[in-house]
């Protein structure tokens, strides 16, 4: 009791006491701004602020200081809270704002017209709080906007009237307010430091995620959240010139800030790199002055394109990364190891000293960083980097796929066309082969990519084949080519070829008439889907050739969705325009046809072709599961499908109704051995053979892996033989300290990319006779089904890109990565990979589709 009440004390003393920062040693009274503290009702630091409450401080100050400030609202999360930023610049810069923006536009080649011949400020763009429970940076936005707005300080003049400053206060309001919530129900009068209270326990699934569980600081290229989206369309009408991604980790930890980790990305500039030291002797410089810890050049690499920081730096910017100890477990105070409490008003002075530091490095050379923003976009439209001046991508008849393609481009501001007319391109770099032809054939349709554009660099690397690594301790996957995660088939070109923007004619839409025999629609791509569960959800009966087939002329491959007269007859003359206007909707082509009676394969009464019946799915979620994982599987059912999913807490499956799923989809988790005891193994092995269909997907595969009643299992080792191999080399195996971390790294692959040898003609392979490439995340080391079905598995050849350890390659040889097992009526897919990873790898999503709406 004494020990709890001493910590109690110290915490508030620890709070209350003046912070001993050396900004703080300058006045930042302004008689014309209310500050944080006497707009809230309390000090920074006391407690954490709704999100709400953060948008209100801004609109306060904006009416207060209307000549210097102007928010910019850009959208609304899920739940409905306000995205917004605040722009801050001087009164002059405020005023001629449009034009700053625009002449910026203008000199990177993304809006037409000549500059204006006015001095060009940087715009400098600060975010804070893309994870939610990481919520000490959203209360340094308010200390950020406060010395900003002081214009009796002599710092925040020369800043603003050099630079115009973009500050968004929150990038996850959802996950911020999920956190806040929760911490302020938990809290008593005084925090508890104790590492062991129940504040310092942030429950499943935290709030460090989107509403729908995704991570959104890897989401800046892929765009798949609406945050994201909403929030990109502003970023590309500003293009900044720097910009800042605040952070916390975990709270044993010091702070963190530039220059990165290695590995850097090849093709980031010198100026770039250079400016990553310029940052950190700005802010070392107030950190030491201050005698506060820190590091630099450990973990936070910049290398993957979708984070905070590479992204804008791919896009020409500076970008970089803060980070602070403390996170959703540090509270408002926190007993370290070392003794010491953290408290929540020393990390918002961290992470608002590093922010001034950083836009005071920007104030003291501003045309340097414009005129080196500039030269890199001019070197972008004229000498492009990289070996592929072009790049083809053939259209082979599936519009889905290439419209996806299109829609990520054009939220990434990459132009694109078409070859306009056949034509013979030398010295093609086929993706698929990886191996450079003489000649390739260029079809008008084919769509072109030119690298002679300003979005370039951002090309080169999206589309790289395989990125090269200066140092393979990265803190993220390694490889993320567009042409593997889309199945389209590419070429890249040495050579220049100029699009045409006139986009093909597509072909006439067939007439739906209402007495035709069926409605015939390829399963290729994602449309396809889309359209099967949205007629599913109508109640139209679709059946499913399980053979390829030739009708009227025309062939049909595995997988085509057929939708008959018979056993829709309740639509009577309406079926025609129910699929007309369904599959239309959904971007899907279909052909009608008079007659059932092929000319090859089965006809559509045949055995061969079966009927699909609309599955209730349930998802496993909670305590155990990595949040990303069950958010990717509701995301897709919620949002791109559109289709019914019952969200299942796992504790809840000892007591689950059975009968009332068809369809179960077990996550990657770290506690099946707790929900998954014997008994409701046992249950779970009965539904499967009455007829159930079970999903295991990473981990929860692996679970699986021996138990009883399923086939799948861990490859063997090699006995005896292997391990006098072992015992000749101990002397060489000897591991060094010092290189542990290093070590550790023979047994990861951490996100690469290999070549999947698929059989096509399952049910779990429908539509991908393009080839299907897994962005491998483990390697979970599966021999082949004795008796289910291999559908999807690695040779001896398969890498394409990416790093992988050295004990892991010889894992990922003759290994399982998709396979199906019988059991009774019912079957288990295992998928040891996720198709779903992040959103983004789209061919993964015809996959995962497949198992669960063509498998049994």
């Amino acid at each position: 009791m004494k020990h709890s009440l001493l910590l109690a004390a110290l915490a508030t003393l620890l709070l209350t006491y003046p912070s001993r920062i050396a900004l703080a040693q300058v006045s930042t009274t302004s008689t014309s701004v209310s500050s944080p503290a006497q707009f809230l009702g309390y000090k920074l630091g006391d407690r954490f602020t709704p999100h709400h409450r953060l948008i209100a401080y801004a609109e306060q100050v904006a009416r207060q200081l209307p000549g210097r400030v102007k928010l910019i609202p850009y959208g609304q999360t899920h739940e409905g809270r306000q995205l917004m930023v605040v722009v801050v610049a001087s009164e002059a810069n405020l005023a001629r704002l449009e034009e700053i923006r625009t002449n910026n536009l203008k000199r990177t080649g993304l809006l037409e017209g000549t500059p204006t011949p006015a001095p060009q400020p940087p715009i400098a763009w600060l975010s804070y709080n893309v994870h939610g429970n990481e919520a000490v940076s959203s209360e340094a936005f308010m200390e950020v906007l406060y010395r900003l707005t002081n214009t009796s300080d002599t710092l925040s003049r020369k800043i603003l009237n050099t630079t115009v400053v973009l500050l968004d206060p929150g990038l996850n309001p959802d996950g911020h307010d999920r956190y806040v919530n929760w911490y302020n129900q938990m809290l008593g009068a005084n925090p508890d430091p104790t590492p062991a209270a129940r504040e310092h326990s942030e429950p499943w699934p935290g709030g460090r995620y989107t509403h729908y569980l995704f991570d959104p600081n890897r989401d800046w290229a892929w765009q798949t959240q609406e945050n994201t989206q909403q929030r990109m369309v502003l970023y590309q009408q500003w293009m900044p010139q720097l910009h800042a991604d605040f952070h916390e980790m975990g709270a044993e930890s010091a702070y963190y800030f530039a220059p990165s980790a290695k590995p850097y990305h090849q093709d980031i500039t010198p100026y770039q790199r250079q400016f990553q030291q310029t940052i950190g002797q700005y802010s070392s410089r107030a950190f030491d002055k201050n005698g506060w810890l820190y590091y630099t050049r450990e973990r936070y690499d910049l290398f993957y394109p979708s984070y905070g920081d590479t992204y804008p730096t791919y896009n020409g910017a500076i970008g970089m990364t803060f980070e602070q100890g403390g996170g959703g477990r540090a509270g408002l105070a926190f007993q370290k190891d070392d003794g010491d409490t953290l408290t929540l008003r020393q990390r918002i002075d961290h992470h608002y000293t590093s922010g001034i530091a950083t836009l005071e490095s920007v104030a003291d050379r501003p045309a340097e960083i414009v005129k080196e923003f500039g030269q890199f976009f001019d070197k972008a439209r004229n000498t492009p980097i990289g070996a592929y001046k072009s790049y083809v991508i053939k259209a082979n008849g599936d519009a889905g796929r290439i419209r996806a393609l299109q829609q990520l481009l054009d939220r990434n501001k990459i132009s694109y066309g078409y070859a306009g007319k056949a034509q013979t391109a030398a010295g093609a770099f086929n993706y698929s082969t990886q191996k450079t032809e003489k000649n390739m054939a260029v079809a008008a349709e084919d769509m072109v990519i030119s690298a002679y554009q300003p979005k370039s660099t951002l090309l080169k690397i999206l589309f790289e084949p395989n990125s090269a690594l200066e140092d393979s301790a990265t803190y993220d996957i390694t490889a993320w080519s567009l042409p593997y995660a889309y199945g389209l088939q590419t070429y890249g070109l040495t050579t220049r070829l100029n699009p045409v923007n006139d986009a093909p004619t597509p072909p006439v839409a067939p007439v739906a008439p209402a007495n035709a025999y069926a409605y015939l629609i390829r399963w290729q791509s994602l449309p396809a889907v889309k359209t099967l569960t949205a007629l599913m959800k109508q109640n139209v009966r679709v059946r499913v050739a399980e053979k390829p087939f030739e009708v009227e002329g025309k062939s049909y491959p595995y997988g085509t969705l057929i939708v008959t007269r018979t056993g829709n007859e309740h639509f009577g003359d309406r079926l025609g325009a129910l699929v007309n206007q369904t599959a239309t909707a959904n971007g899907a082509a279909y052909t009608p046809v008079k007659t059932g009676f092929v000319t090859t394969g089965s006809d559509f009464g045949s055995g061969s072709v079966s009927g699909l019946r609309a599955p209730k799915v349930g998802l496993v979620t909670g305590e155990g599961t990595p949040p990303p994982s069950a958010g990717e599987v509701w995301h897709f059912f919620d949002q791109t499908l559109n289709y019914p999913i019952t969200l299942l807490d796992g504790s809840t499956l000892g007591n689950l109704a059975w009968t009332k799923l068809d369809v179960l989809i077990l996550p990657s988790n770290f506690n099946y051995s707790r929900i998954l005891p014997e008994k409701t193994l046992t249950a779970l092995r009965e539904w499967i053979r009455a007829g159930g269909k079970l999903i295991a997907m990473e981990r929860a595969a692996s679970f699986l892996a021996g138990k009883d009643g399923f086939d799948l299992k861990e490859k063997s080792g090699d006995g005896d033989k292997a391990d006098k191999v072992r015992r000749s080399n101990v002397a060489d195996s000897l591991r060094v300290y010092a290189d542990r971390e290093r070590s550790a790294l023979s047994d990861e692959t951490p996100g690469s990319i290999y070549r999947v040898n698929m059989d096509t003609t399952h049910p779990l392979g429908f539509g991908l006779t393009g080839g299907y490439y897994s962005l491998v995340l483990n390697a979970y080391n599966f021999d082949f089904l004795k008796d289910g079905w291999n559908v999807g598995y690695l040779k001896n050849d398969n890498y394409v890109a990416g790093f992988s350890g050295k004990n892991v390659k010889g894992k990922l040889k003759n290994t399982l990565l998709m396979g199906v097992q019988t059991m009774g009526r019912g079957s288990v897919v295992y998928l040891a990979d996720d198709p779903l990873f992040r959103g983004f790898w789209y061919n993964g999503q015809l996959l995962f589709s497949n198992a669960v709406f063509m498998v049994n």
